[in-house]
């Protein structure tokens, strides 16, 4: 499976908010910390439904937690 060109900053995130844990993370919206894992090393793509909760936990916009990297032509 190729990496996702979705980019993300929640380990930088969980750390300004306290080093937040990727299991404290996962706990308040309701993954698992393998799941938190996979996107913190963008080898998954969140659901915009999950993107948004991970996004209210910070108490930022998505544009602050995810990013996308567009193809070089």
């Amino acid at each position: 499976m190729s990496p996702t060109r979705v980019t993300n900053r929640i380990r930088a995130l969980r750390f300004e908010h306290g080093e937040l844990t990727q299991a404290q993370l996962a706990e308040r919206i309701g993954v698992t910390r393998q799941t938190i894992i996979a996107i913190e090393q963008g080898r998954y793509s969140p659901s915009l439904e999950l993107a948004f909760q991970i996004a209210d936990v910070f108490g930022v916009g998505l544009d602050e937690v995810f990013g996308y990297k567009m193809e070089e032509s």
